[in-house]
């Protein structure tokens, strides 16, 4: 479904991404893991469209992406849930949906339809419609903001740390809405510092460490790699001091 190959990726004169290639197949869950500043939300940005690199490819159903501006890429199927809490606080649930589907623009009765499916998968969010966004807890706003996510109908959703300061029970609940997703026809790459989890969820995984990919292949085989998921506990316990 989605292949980048050797891809050169630069913030200003700094290069952050050396000949990364990378994959995803159709309904399959990919985990990208790595330490902090390794490169992995810049390559969500390269796939979005948001970050343009400098050499590569990136071609998506066959097609080629690198041309695409972001809401064109959208069209195409690919959506991007932003780390931490995407919502606007002074708004209702409902309104954080409508703007969700800006895409359909004046296509009201698809907007208004896909509103009231991605309320099948979240009732929660279905009887707090009209509660303004930020009197919601923590966990109520990051599940608002993966419902905005669905309401324009990803065949591939790129998710950038879905369990940041979550509580374990919403992380659960979060992960079993992805499942049910992903049981429709949904792919996805997954980035989160959890690193047990991201596993437990994805069928294969890639490490990257300092913009280059260190290993690719089942989540299984990932599990036993304790030279490279040791940097990531490393790195995780110092920032917490």
């Amino acid at each position: 479904m989605l292949e980048l190959t050797k891809i050169e990726a630069f913030y200003g004169p700094i290069q952050v991404l050396f000949g990364v290639d990378l994959e995803v197949k159709e309904n399959e869950i990919v985990a990208l893991l790595g330490t902090n500043g390794a490169g992995k939300t810049t390559i969500l940005r390269v796939i979005s469209g948001i970050l343009r690199p400098k050499s590569g490819e990136v071609t998506f159903k066959g097609e080629p992406l690198l041309e695409q501006t972001p809401p064109e890429i959208v069209r195409r199927g690919i959506v991007q849930m932003p780390g931490g809490r995407g919502v606007f606080p002074g708004m209702t649930v409902y309104e954080n949906l409508e703007i969700g589907g800006f895409l359909y623009g004046k296509d009201k009765a698809r907007r208004k339809h896909m509103i009231e499916k991605t309320f099948e998968f979240f009732p929660m969010l279905a009887e707090r419609r009209r509660q303004v966004a930020g009197s919601m807890s923590g966990g109520q706003q990051q599940m608002l903001t993966l419902a905005k996510s669905f309401i324009m109908d990803p065949d591939l959703l790129l998710i950038d740390e879905l369990s940041l300061g979550l509580a374990p029970k919403v992380v659960d609940d979060l992960i079993e809405i992805l499942r049910r997703f992903n049981e429709q026809g949904v792919a996805m790459v997954l980035v989160d510092q959890h690193v047990d989890l991201a596993l437990e969820v994805a069928s294969r995984a890639y490490f990257i460490e300092r913009g280059e990919i260190r290993f690719s292949g089942p989540s299984e085989d990932l599990k036993g790699r304790d030279d490279l998921l040791r940097s990531v506990f490393l790195r995780g316990e110092s920032a917490a001091v």
